[in-house]
């Protein structure tokens, strides 16, 4: 999944046709998670969950193709997408390890932040 964020929601992209679309088109429920390369995760870890709303507007699908092609060079303008995936987020969690004990922090859009302490 490519995430960015645009118009103020978070979009989840990728490459058409592939399985993980062909999933969100059958359960809209999503996980997205950092890529974690180092077992002791001294550089923290978090992940973010929730559902997946498509949006088939067209003209939405242009002006995130034209501010793509702006910030990156990467040139989907004119192409039409099958699906257009923004993310409903119902929770995140992060993990640091601090001073030897490892740090949670739990986030919910009706509740306040949280953080559990594992030693």
């Amino acid at each position: 999944m490519e995430p960015r964020i645009f118009e103020g929601e978070l979009w989840l992209g990728g490459m058409p046709g592939t399985r993980k679309f062909a999933d969100l088109a059958r359960d809209p429920r999503f996980s997205l998670h950092t890529a974690t390369v180092d077992t002791r995760v001294t550089d923290g870890d978090a992940k973010l969950w929730g559902r997946v709303v498509d949006h088939p507007d067209p003209g939405l699908h242009q002006r995130f193709a034209a501010a793509l092609f702006e910030e990156t060079g990467f040139d989907l303008r004119g192409q039409q997408f099958e699906h257009f995936y923004a993310a409903d987020i119902s929770g995140a969690g992060a993990v640091e390890v601090i001073e030897g004990h490892l740090d949670i922090t739990i986030w919910t859009p009706d509740g306040a932040e949280r953080v559990v302490r594992k030693h």
